[in-house]
């Protein structure tokens, strides 16, 4: 019998740094993580995050269409669940999906009685698991970040396998300073601590996008907001 050869999501550096982030973000940044996403007192450097991350999400809900009703919408890293519960008040069908299990949690806790006509299916696991089904729209805002460019759009071309209209997702921009912290590793500690964020080329990551068949480069926006920096990109089937 032949043995069935482990798929992206299941072996190699993307399952290594996933359950990385899984154990991080499930015990040394849960609290922190929780506290950032609310309405809580932060530091100066966290309010900036915060403020960066507000304005991004506000971007990607932007580049979704404003009625979601009978559209599936999956949340790829929803984390406390801020995204997912906006677009299911939009009236989308959406899947927020984490791996850490502790921040959805936490989402479930937050989500409103009453979201319209939108549902939320909350779920702990892989976001690339073929078995989520096919969504309109995929959006993984922040959580391809902490990849090498080759595992990143390795992980974008699997969203595209069962997404039917468009594929939203950010990435760190390569910037001389990003750059610099990213290469003494001062900034982005590892270990026990935050999982490395990986600076990417915006040229490189083009090109790598190019090999995507039935996709093209839409909109792009970066985010610039203290000590957070991110950029957006929107990949959208070809007619």
């Amino acid at each position: 019998m032949a043995t069935r050869s482990p798929s992206a999501y299941e072996a190699g550096p993307y399952a290594e740094r996933r359950e990385a982030l899984a154990t991080y973000f499930d015990s040394t940044a849960k609290q922190a993580w929780i506290d950032l996403t609310s309405n809580a007192k932060v530091s100066g450097i966290r309010a900036t995050v915060r403020a960066g991350r507000e304005q991004m999400r506000a971007t990607l809900l932007d580049w979704l269409p404003a009625d979601l009703r009978r559209t599936r919408v999956l949340d790829a890293g929803c984390g406390t669940g801020a995204l997912s519960i906006a677009a299911a008040c939009r009236g989308g069908e959406v899947t927020g999906i984490d791996v850490a299990s502790g921040l959805v949690d936490v989402a479930r806790e937050r989500t409103p009685s009453f979201i319209g006509h939108g549902r939320i299916d909350w779920m702990a696991g892989d976001m690339l698991d073929p078995s989520l089904g096919t969504f309109a729209h995929a959006v993984a805002m922040d959580s391809l970040i902490h990849y090498a460019p080759e595992d990143l759009v390795d992980a974008v071309e699997k969203l595209g396998e069962r997404t039917t209209h468009s594929i939203l997702f950010t990435f760190a921009p390569l910037t001389r300073l990003l750059g610099a912290m990213h290469t003494v590793g001062k900034v982005f500690p590892k270990n026990n601590r935050s999982p490395a964020i990986v600076p990417v080329s915006e040229t490189e990551l083009r090109a790598r996008l190019g090999r995507l068949s039935g996709w093209k480069i839409g909109r792009t926006q970066r985010v610039s907001s203290g000590f957070y920096t991110s950029q957006a990109l929107e990949l959208v089937r070809r007619g």
